[in-house]
């Protein structure tokens, strides 16, 4: 199967997360939640996810996921969550460091691949250890109120 492979532009800035200790799971399902979100948004959505103040829907991953108040499946994926708002912190810093206005800046593309499947040390080698690799791209645009 061919697979094609999208290049940031000039007009993106990226942040990339290779081997986090993260459920890729719960990765896909925030990637989801926060494509297309200005990122001062996609901060409070992932801020209110580790407070525990608003779930993150879940829409694919959802046998045996209890509903949420106001919401069908979801979950509080906090270290998940701690890892990509790190992600998105650094983002916004490398827009700033690049000239974009971070107030402008909408995420465009947000994907969590799994990473290498590698093994426990220790006598049992049946457990693996989560591995996930994330990428966030953001861009310019007017935002939508």
């Amino acid at each position: 199967m061919a697979t094609t492979k999208t290049q940031p532009t000039t007009e993106e800035v990226t942040a990339r997360g290779i081997g986090l200790p993260i459920s890729t799971k719960f990765s896909i399902e925030i990637c989801r939640e926060i494509r297309h979100k200005p990122l001062t948004r996609a901060e409070h959505i992932l801020e209110d996810a580790i407070s525990k103040t608003r779930a993150i829907p879940f829409k694919r991953f959802v046998f045996d996921l209890g509903h949420k108040s106001g919401m069908a499946a979801a979950r509080y994926p906090i270290a998940t969550s701690e890892h990509i708002l790190r992600l998105v912190h650094l983002l916004k810093a490398n827009a700033e460091h690049k000239g974009f206005n971070p107030e402008k800046l909408v995420i465009s593309f947000a994907k969590a691949n799994r990473g290498d499947r590698r093994y426990h040390n220790g006598r049992h080698r049946g457990t693996k250890m989560k591995n996930t690799h994330i990428e966030l791209r953001a861009r310019e645009q007017e935002v939508k109120k």
